[in-house]
């Protein structure tokens, strides 16, 4: 199996979102991570990223939220366009994983009308709920022609352990992480929001926009666990983590 880590987009933010202590008017930039992996049985898309629209003008699709999300990435910048690079269209991807149902995370999902698209039964649960639109579940995004399966507590996507979705939630009711099973790179953790900065795991703390921040806690003692044991973590929007990972053509093995 083969991981390929592709930019979803790249987004500037208040840091007081995520650090409480830090100055309102302070700002800082986050990738957005997509991720690639190619199992001899399929191809598997791990969140979609931002839509491409969001590069010309945010305000159609995320209305309010463009107030507090400013895209810095053009408009070559998204899913569609990294797996050009590789030589595949949507129509190569077997399977869309979304992490969560957040703007920045299945925003491409509408592309992929051939795929079937993946996620904790609590996500899609709450997004077709009252509750989607309060915590930034937008239906422009999720809301699409394509099936959905859904899992409860876990799913290994081939049965095999290479691909095993784990549910933590907190980030939204039904954030999962990906573990990964490689040969050569070894066990690899994408977190996504569950914990999307290395400073929020190594103080403890979450984003503003966490849903529940006791269960929050929760997940990410379950993620520092798993780190402490050997796997690699990858956090969901960690520029200096994001600097340092081949990217692209480039891919883990």
């Amino acid at each position: 199996m083969k991981w390929h880590v592709l930019s979803g987009g790249r987004l500037k933010m208040r840091r007081s979102v995520y650090f409480p202590d830090a100055p309102r008017e302070e700002t800082f930039e986050l990738p957005v991570m997509c991720h690639l992996l190619r199992h001899p049985q399929g191809n598997v898309l791990f969140d979609t990223g931002c839509h491409p629209d969001i590069a010309i003008d945010p305000v159609p699709r995320w209305g309010e939220k463009a107030k507090v999300l400013t895209p810095l990435h053009g408009r070559k910048d998204n899913v569609i366009d990294e797996l050009a690079v590789l030589g595949l269209a949507p129509t190569d991807i077997d399977l869309v994983v979304n992490s969560h149902l957040h703007t920045d995370h299945c925003g491409c999902n509408e592309f992929f009308r051939t795929a079937t698209v993946v996620c904790h039964a609590r996500e899609l649960e709450a997004a077709h709920s009252e509750l989607g639109p309060k915590i930034g579940q937008l239906p422009v995004d999720w809301d699409q022609p394509m099936p959905f399966e859904t899992f409860e507590g876990q799913r290994d996507l081939f049965n095999d352990g290479r691909i095993v979705l784990l549910s933590m939630p907190g980030h939204t009711p039904g954030m999962s992480c990906a573990m990964l099973s490689l040969d050569r790179t070894g066990s690899v953790l994408l977190t996504s929001d569950a914990v999307a900065l290395k400073a929020n795991l190594d103080a403890g703390n979450h984003p503003r926009q966490t849903w529940d921040h006791d269960v929050a806690t929760r997940s990410m003692d379950e993620i520092r666990r798993i780190g402490e044991q050997g796997t690699t973590v990858i956090f969901g929007h960690d520029d200096a983590q994001w600097r340092g990972l081949k990217k692209g053509v480039e891919y883990y093995d």
